[in-house]
């Protein structure tokens, strides 16, 4: 059975990535983060681990591969406390009805804020 490990998320600074997600998901590095990686943890110990690792090249597309959905219970006290942090909202054509916003972190990597 297979189990996800790690999120790994390629950036372009590894310490702004480390300090934004750290942030946004109340995590923090399982150890010192090297100059091109590092591993997030939750620091309530529960939760998946989030590799922060150096990209060569930009994000780019208006559809990545990969992305996180993040739950929220107050969605838009989420995206507003995420904006602080350095997000971005992803201009975009939503359905009706949407329970999800798409917003992008400092590195341009996309992941969607959900109301649940």
């Amino acid at each position: 059975m297979l189990r996800v490990g790690s999120i790994v998320w390629g950036v372009e600074n590894v310490p702004r990535a480390v300090q934004f997600w750290c942030s946004a998901l109340n995590y923090k590095p399982r150890e010192a983060p090297e100059g091109d990686w590092a591993v997030l943890v939750p620091t309530s110990g529960e939760g998946v681990q989030v590799a922060i690792d150096k990209a060569d090249e930009p994000a780019t597309g208006k559809r990545p591969r990969h992305h996180l959905d993040l739950y929220a219970d107050d969605q838009e006290k989420e995206i507003n406390r995420l904006l602080e942090l350095g997000a971005t909202r992803v201009g975009r054509d939503y359905p009706p009805h949407a329970d999800f916003v798409v917003l992008a972190d400092p590195d341009g990597n996309r992941f969607c804020v959900i109301q649940k």
